[in-house]
This record gives structure tokens, sequence and C-alpha cells, in this order.
């Protein structure tokens, strides 16, 4: 991701429509995970939690 790309801009200018709107679907994207790493924090260690499936065979009375 390159970040040379962003933009700061004060919040009172009204123009955040036409801004992103001129930009592509792909530079949306990626602003979007800037602010997502940003609040949520990234590590590629992170654990997550594993999916497990268990399959059993029932019992026929």
């Amino acid at each position: 991701m390159n970040k040379k790309m962003f933009e700061i801009v004060p919040l009172s200018e009204s123009d955040d429509y036409s801004f992103w709107k001129n930009k592509t679907h792909l530079e949306r994207l990626e602003a979007l995970e800037k602010l997502r790493r940003i609040i949520f924090g990234y590590d590629s260690s992170a654990k997550r939690l594993q999916r497990v499936i268990k399959i059993t065979e029932l019992k026929k009375n």
C-alpha cells in the first residue's frame, strides 16, 4: 500500500463526496484497509479463532 497517496483534509471541507467519488474502487478499498489497520491494529501473528469440524455418527436405537 502506497502511504503517499493519502491526503489529509480538514473536516470542515464539504467536498468529501466528490473527493471519494473521483477515486477508483481500489483506492477506496486501500483507504478503508488503512483505516481498519489504524483502528484495530495489524499483527500478522495475531491469534485467530480456530475452526474445527467434528464428524460423528448417530447411534441407531
